[in-house]
């Protein structure tokens, strides 16, 4: 664990209420997209018979369209719809048409439901979370499209856990902007210096925990990796959310 402690503001008082995201912070969101992706490359193996190259390209351009999104409103299109679109696009793309029109609504919902079903809190992160909770207020404050982040949060089944469940996409703004922070902080009827951000985004995350002037800021990198340079700098860094108890002693 790296902790650096001399931005963080000391006044005497504890830490009352801890933000999480909840992407590969509480859920292994990533593992679980490469689950999804390798049973739907699979399924068009099976059905267009390509070889592993063309279907790594189509895979590739496919994550590369979900990278892409925007959250702005969807010009009368459901998320879903949108994704359909993903799959046929990226099959054109690789090899010149799709072989039936139901093709990339089939690759579509294999890829969504496979993802969510591999999405879990594992018991150990349910227990930290009982634990947190007799003493901090909780609050879930996850970015993204409405319909796909509430899907994974009744998926994994983690309401009971929290205060509060804030969804980017419900909002005018996401992480990490000021007033989202503002919004929970409100919500939990605490101050900014009363909460912590914990999070694998720097971006989003950290750097949106800096901006409303949360007490600390703990960055999740499974890798253990140096923060890049010109990026904001986290207050703690922790390969796993596990970890937090430690750091939440030393707040305290």
């Amino acid at each position: 664990m790296n902790g650096s402690t001399a931005a963080v503001v000391m006044d005497g008082t504890g830490v009352k209420a801890v933000l999480f995201d909840l992407d590969n912070t509480l859920i292994e969101t990533s593992r679980a997209g490469a689950e999804a992706i390798r049973q739907t490359s699979e399924l068009l193996k099976s059905t267009l018979s390509l070889d592993d190259s063309t279907i790594s390209i189509i895979s590739d351009k496919f994550k590369q369209k979900l990278f892409q999104e925007s959250f702005e409103p969807l010009a009368g299109r459901s998320i879903d719809e949108v994704r359909v679109g993903h799959w046929e696009e990226s099959i054109q793309e690789a090899v010149g048409s799709c072989s039936s029109p139901s093709l990339a609504a089939q690759c579509y919902n294999l890829w969504k439901n496979s993802r969510l079903q591999a999405l879990h809190l594992s018991p150990e992160i349910c227990d930290l979370l009982r634990q947190l909770r007799r003493r901090y207020k909780l609050l879930l404050l996850t970015n993204g499209e409405t319909q796909t982040q509430r899907e994974k949060v009744e998926a994994v089944g983690c309401e009971e856990f929290f205060d509060a469940i804030v969804i980017g996409g419900e909002h005018v703004e996401q992480k990490p902007y000021v007033s989202i922070f503002t919004l929970c902080f409100n919500m939990l009827e605490v101050k900014a210096k009363d909460c912590i951000m914990v999070g694998d985004s720097l971006d989003t995350d950290i750097q949106g925990g800096v901006n409303s002037g949360v007490r600390a800021t703990v960055w999740i990198s499974r890798a253990g990796g140096a923060v890049p340079d010109g990026s904001v700098r986290p207050d703690y860094t922790i390969p796993t959310v596990l970890d937090l108890p430690v750091i939440l002693d030393q707040l305290n």
